[in-house]
């Protein structure tokens, strides 16, 4: 099968390509993001690869299915940026991987609360210039804090249990409660509550209508005084605004985000030598209590192995006529 790569970067090709051999499709990469004026590059090929960033619209889905495009393969799990409604009317099929590895986005998470908690990103810059004071670096002891966690998904469960290793309290809210993790000690509450009595709260839930800006005005003003927040999993699960408005009045004590809602233009590219347009984002890498990474969290070796593996895997599930053997996202 012809497939046409879009948002490639070195280490997507270089993946991609080793899966590549033992399956033998015929890939071609391109480093532009998938849009409807890019959208020609992929005429003539029967399935393109995109990325989290890629807006599959209407306008974009049409161009390709005109062009003779049958199959949209996401190398990543989400699929909040594709109109399935379109795609389902246009014969597209829509495949995903659901799982790649839930650890490293799990350790990921674990690795940005010890950083912002214990201010490792700042003693280091501090060593470097030859400051070997500590005030300013206290944290404080996860044992025995309440951390609640929104989403208990395959990600969210390992974490839970991570969490539990460091003899926290958690709390989980989640529309399908997991027997192990109750029977681990997890509580699960209504969401009110569980930002009510968190000492930490850490996004894992997928971005769908209902999660859309969870973290609303209304929510951060419920949150403990002092709450540290993560997000390692869409940036539209957070009203930036209202973010900006808890951490400037103190009720949001810490902030740790590896996503964003408008990272599209931002995340993934190299802008150190440009002024960064996006002021919201700008506003929040001006506060000494907030910590951003560009969308990692997934980003290890056995991750990528996995996501170029079944993305391949689900492209010769489709060219033999073997679609349940793919990862089709359904609506």
């Amino acid at each position: 099968m012809k497939i046409a790569f879009f948002s490639t970067k070195p280490y997507d090709k270089r993946f991609f390509v080793a899966a590549n051999e033992s399956v033998g499709h015929e890939l071609t990469f391109f480093e532009t993001k998938l849009t409807a004026d890019t959208a020609a590059l992929a005429d003539g090929f029967e399935g393109v690869c995109v990325f989290v960033n890629d807006p599959l619209d209407a306008q974009v889905l049409e161009k390709l299915a005109g062009q003779g495009c049958k199959l949209i393969l996401l190398r990543c799990a989400g699929y909040n940026n594709v109109d399935l409604d379109a795609a389902d009317r246009l014969g597209l099929t829509v495949c995903r991987v659901p799982v790649y590895s839930p650890y490293a986005v799990a350790e990921h998470t674990v690795a940005l609360i010890l950083t912002l908690n214990r201010k490792v990103h700042k003693a280091y810059n501090r060593v470097r210039e030859g400051n070997f004071a500590i005030d300013g670096l206290i944290g404080f002891d996860l044992h025995d804090k309440a951390i609640g966690i929104v989403g208990t998904g395959r990600i969210g469960q390992i974490f839970a249990k991570i969490c539990i290793g460091f003899g926290m309290h958690v709390l989980a809210y989640d529309i399908k409660p997991k027997d192990e993790l109750q029977a681990m000690g997890v509580r699960y509450v209504p969401f009110d509550e569980l930002v009510k009595k968190s000492d930490i709260i850490s996004l894992m839930c997928p971005l769908t209508p209902d999660t859309h800006h969870l973290v609303s005005t209304d929510a951060v003003a419920n949150m403990k005084p002092g709450v540290m927040l993560v997000n390692t999993s869409r940036g539209g699960l957070i009203n930036a605004k209202a973010l900006i408005h808890g951490l400037k009045s103190g009720q949001i004590g810490s902030v740790a985000l590896d996503v964003y809602e408008e990272e599209g233009d931002v995340f993934f590219e190299d802008l150190s030598d440009k002024v960064l347009q996006d002021d919201v984002l700008a506003r929040l890498l001006s506060f000494p209590n907030v910590l951003i990474t560009s969308h990692q969290a997934f980003f290890t070796k056995e991750a990528m192995h996995k996501i170029a593996s079944t993305t391949l895997d689900n492209a010769t599930g489709y060219a033999n006529s073997d679609i349940d053997q793919a990862n089709h996202v359904k609506r």
